[in-house]
């Protein structure tokens, strides 16, 4: 299988280096192309000029991992092209051009991925069985917690969106998946504590949400820039006949007060890219099967936009300090 890869930064770089022990022939582009060029040189990659010659290489599907402003027309590009698309998370930087793509994909989407890799995670994927089988009984609380290490660039901050939109969409997509069900209502809170960027493009460095579900149920959902102990991703399942908890491994970073506990034992996870490893592999992989057709997308354009929509009410709620129905934004 021969796969193209667009987009040569930091995740796009860590996809060629998965994709090179997945696929037969990679094909990889940057808008640098010194980076192209070093990137294409260390994974034994073909090295092209633009997303143009990627489409025109003969490719049976295509990775897009640019920049956030940039997936829109890449992923329309490809889907124009005929060719499976893998698109990191989001569709578009802004929800009104996330909408416009998805209506452009109406009836064209079924050979799109949007990257989600929790969903592929070990315990993620186990927790998600629990739920279906019914061992935990009625689920009535969930926990969702990305704790990241240290604040990404400021320059990235600025264009991000926000913490809901860039972090925590992460913990929304994972509670869907995991419960099958859907988030009616959101409050979310914040401070801005940390660099002053936060405060001055309107972001928090630390954020809070409580989401209710449409059986009744509530999840709740933490994040932060600054645990300087390490990447700390976890969710934890109660229900009226068991409790079930993803992210307990010897690489929590996180230490016992109780006196005698060793757990856990090991290095902490220093960043996402050691945590979640296995699961991205597992999210590329995957989309071979899609480009290849012996499975569905494992997540939809459809999935990508009703995350989209609970980060968009939960930062109107930030900002309006008050509760926000997610049927309230989506009108």
């Amino acid at each position: 299988m021969k796969i193209g890869l667009i987009g040569l930064g930091r995740i796009g770089a860590f996809h060629a280096q998965t994709l090179r022990g997945i696929v037969d022939e990679l094909v990889v582009t940057d808008a640098r192309p010194d980076v192209t060029a070093a990137v294409a040189a260390e994974v034994d990659a073909t090295a092209v000029d633009s997303p143009e010659d990627v489409f025109a290489a003969g490719v049976d599907g295509v990775v897009i991992a640019a920049a956030t402003p940039a997936h829109p027309e890449l992923l329309l590009a490809a889907v124009d092209a005929g060719l499976p698309a893998f698109c990191e998370k989001p569709l578009a930087g802004r929800i009104d051009d996330a909408l416009d793509v998805a209506a452009k994909l109406v009836g064209r989407d079924e050979k799109v991925q949007i990257g989600y890799p929790r969903r592929f995670d070990a315990g993620y994927t186990t927790a998600r069985a629990a739920v279906a089988s019914g061992e935990l009984g009625r689920v009535h609380t969930v926990r969702a917690t990305t704790l990241d290490p240290a604040p990404p660039p400021m320059d990235y901050i600025r264009i991000s969106g926000g913490i809901f939109r860039d972090c925590s969409v992460h913990d929304f997509d994972a509670i869907r998946w995991v419960t099958g069900r859907e988030v009616v209502e959101v409050f979310a809170t914040g401070d801005t504590a940390g660099d002053p960027v936060f405060a001055e493009v309107g972001d928090v460095s630390t954020a809070a949400a409580v989401l209710t579900l449409d059986d009744g149920s509530h999840a709740l959902v933490s994040n932060t820039r600054y645990n300087p102990r390490g990447y700390d991703v976890r969710m934890e399942l109660h229900g009226d006949r068991d409790s079930i908890a993803v992210g307990l491994d010897d690489g929590l970073p996180l230490r016992s007060a109780e006196p005698g506990v060793t757990f856990p034992a090991d290095t902490p996870h220093a960043f996402f890219m050691d945590r979640l490893a296995p699961a991205f592999r597992a999210e590329l992989t995957a989309f071979t099967e899609l480009v290849a057709g012996t499975r569905p997308t494992p997540c939809s354009v459809a999935d990508a936009m009703a995350a989209g929509w609970i980060a968009e009410a939960a930062t109107l709620s930030l900002h309006e300090h008050r509760p926000v129905r997610i049927d309230e934004v989506t009108r």
